[in-house]
């Protein structure tokens, strides 16, 4: 889950969190809120917001994608890649499981949770398109907010920083083929040209202006690039809330129908989240890693990049999909959940120290 943050300052000693991201989960029931009654009141606003697309990529939700993704990609620093040999065994666990293990685990659990146990109380016309959108929410690694859980769980920030980096050049090449693979195996419909459009402007494009932007502001000055991100940020905020009450505004009669689908999306995500963070704690300790690392390598792997998964769920879905609402439930549990998974790993430093 990635919600815009401030510029992370690697000096920083007091782990914070900002007043938005604090209450996330409040601002995204709001949003739900809104956009269930705006779609009911202005059904036609909605529909010709819908219909203004090319290509299966609707134009306002891009617009607003790239607000929201550049001031976050504006952050990264790629030169920390050659930081990993440092840290190769945590970077190695932090890999496996973004990779390996996240993707994968969560077609399967969308598999029998979905497509199973929860399937009669579910439109059937959905459940594929709802396995989808877990899946799209899985092969997202965080961007953003896992530089807050670092904090907050004093993990090292050059680690925190240099996974970041590895895991965005990463997303640039696997995104597309890992969903491609799990949609496929899933029996669903893959349209490539609309996943690859999607790669390309929510993914290759952004990193590529952004790291060029970053360039330029970092010869005035780091000051320069932090006075931009201030800037940025409450315009990545409106964004963010604007898109999601676009969202509900087209799911508004699937939630009124069917208000128990939140919560039963919620369930492959939180088996997800610690399952994934369990693992990789694990296995830093079995290697030998240090707390400080062990922490960002377990927390990247259970948090989410959302405003990706979104935006390629609409894409390849649309608004009114199962996929659209299934990656919002990662953005609506984000916190929550994180928060839970940094107290335990904080909690338990005493033990993960021992030997």
């Amino acid at each position: 889950m990635t919600s815009q943050i401030a510029t992370p300052k690697l000096t920083d000693n007091e782990p914070s969190i900002g007043f938005f991201e604090r209450w996330l989960t409040l601002w995204v029931f709001l949003c739900i809120g809104a956009g269930v009654l705006l779609g009911q009141l202005m059904p036609g606003v909605f529909k010709a917001i819908g219909a203004m697309e090319i290509a299966r990529v609707n134009l306002p939700v891009g617009l607003l994608i790239w607000v929201m993704i550049i001031p976050m990609l504006l952050k990264i620093d790629f030169k920390a890649i050659d930081q990993v040999k440092q840290h190769w065994r945590g970077m190695g666990v932090t890999l496996f499981i973004n990779w390996a293990i996240k993707p994968f685990s969560m077609a399967f659990l969308g598999f029998i949770f979905i497509k199973h146990v929860f399937a009669p109380y579910l439109p059937a016309a959905q459940i594929d398109s709802y396995i989808a959108g877990l899946i799209i929410l899985a092969a997202a690694p965080c961007t953003a907010m896992v530089f807050v859980w670092s904090q907050l769980t004093k993990g090292d920030p050059y680690f925190t920083l240099s996974q970041v980096a590895v895991n965005d050049l990463i997303m640039v090449f696997a995104f597309a083929p890992i969903v491609g693979l799990l949609l496929g195996l899933s029996s669903i419909t893959v349209p490539w040209e609309t996943l690859l459009i999607s790669v390309g402007l929510y993914i290759v494009v952004p990193v590529l202006l952004s790291q060029l932007w970053r360039g330029a502001l970092l010869k005035a000055g780091p000051q320069a690039l932090e006075g931009v991100l201030d800037k940025l940020h409450p315009l990545s905020l409106l964004a963010l809330l604007t898109t999601l009450v676009l969202l509900f505004g087209f799911q508004g009669d699937a939630i009124i129908r069917q208000p128990m689908v939140i919560a039963i999306l919620a369930v492959p995500i939180l088996i997800q989240v610690y399952f994934n963070s369990a693992l990789a704690y694990l296995l830093n300790k079995r290697l030998g890693v240090a707390h400080s690392v062990a922490c960002p390598s377990a927390l990247i792997g259970a948090s989410n990049f959302f405003e990706l998964a979104v935006a390629t769920a609409i894409s390849l879905f649309g608004f009114n999909s199962g996929a659209a609402l299934a990656t919002v439930v990662g953005v609506l549990i984000e916190v929550p959940v994180m928060l839970s998974v940094v107290k335990i790993v904080n909690s338990s430093k005493a033990w993960y120290e021992t030997r």
